[in-house]
């Protein structure tokens, strides 16, 4: 009887793949609502799927991103980028 590694190879990429998206999804999260990526990213590595949802139920600290600026943060909160600033606001070192 042959044994066909190719099998487990592809059961295991798409399992390295879900686990490195809760990883980088718990990181992105801890960060947001003021705890630091590192443990999101302790939390997502050890975890895996079970430390994304941790972090949607642990509560924000008061001077989050999540709570100034919502889940998602907000779209077209900066001036565009296209836009000249006012000479007197230039940055330094910029002609």
């Amino acid at each position: 009887m042959t044994f066909v590694l190719a099998l487990i190879g592809a059961k295991a990429l798409w399992l390295m793949y879900i686990w490195l998206a809760s990883t980088i999804g718990a990181s992105w999260l801890s960060g947001r609502k003021g705890y630091g990526e590192r443990a999101g990213l302790a939390t997502g590595l050890l975890l895996t799927f079970v430390g994304f949802i941790i972090w949607l139920l642990v509560p924000a600290r008061a001077d989050s991103e999540w709570k100034r600026h919502g889940v998602f943060g907000r779209k077209g909160a900066g001036p565009s980028t296209l836009e000249e600033p006012p000479p007197g606001e230039r940055p330094p070192g910029h002609i």
